[in-house]
């Protein structure tokens, strides 16, 4: 999976179609990603502990990876994740349209 936590991403597909933000998590064996503002469901939550409020609370749950494409730091593009090594034999993640690193 080429998409990590902290990746600026656009959303594909789907209800979100065009919105952007930040993966809070992934999930590398399920191939999901948690990106916030994007894919919030309403969750009816119950008081746990004395003292705690209940009530109605909006979480961000998960979307398939193939839905998402990180949006380059540099050209602002949503684009394909390269790898590159550099001379001393280190991998790093490039952007397929500008070369920039991600």
């Amino acid at each position: 999976m080429n998409i990590r936590t902290g990746d600026n991403v656009i959303v594909l597909s789907g209800k979100d179609k065009g919105k952007t933000g930040k993966v809070i998590r992934a999930d590398v064996k399920g191939m999901k990603v948690v990106v916030e503002g994007v894919n919030v469901a309403t969750k009816h939550q119950a008081p746990r502990k004395q003292g705690q409020e209940g009530g109605i609370i909006k979480v961000e749950t998960p979307i398939y990876v193939s839905k998402v494409q990180v949006v380059c730091p540099k050209c602002g593009k949503p684009t394909r994740v390269a790898h590159k090594f550099d001379a001393d034999g280190n991998k790093s993640r490039v952007c397929k349209k500008c070369g920039a690193n991600l």
